[in-house]
């Protein structure tokens, strides 16, 4: 009997919508405070995920979710590095 592996699903905190982890991108708050973009999904900290898509990173800086999430500012530069990241993979 082949073992089905388990695709770990991870809720993106804008939607609310459950993706696999690969379709989104995390974002993380170390233990010394500092907020940055976790591209290999396995940083130390608190972390939430938003999907790799435009208009919910807007949504997020507008709604300032993140914040909320991970209970701490998020500096411009965090947003402005999702949006390039989901402009790349878009090409």
């Amino acid at each position: 009997m082949n073992k089905v592996k388990k695709i770990p699903l991870r809720k993106c905190v804008v939607t609310n919508e459950r993706f696999e982890k690969k379709q989104l991108i995390r974002i993380v708050k170390s233990p010394e405070g500092i907020v940055s973009v976790d591209l290999t999904g396995k940083a130390n900290g608190r972390g939430a995920y938003v999907s790799k898509s435009k208009a919910v990173i807007t949504q997020a800086k507008k709604t300032k979710v993140l914040e909320r999430h991970l209970e701490t500012p998020i500096p411009d530069a965090i947003y402005e590095q999702l949006l390039s990241l989901v402009e790349h993979e878009q090409k």
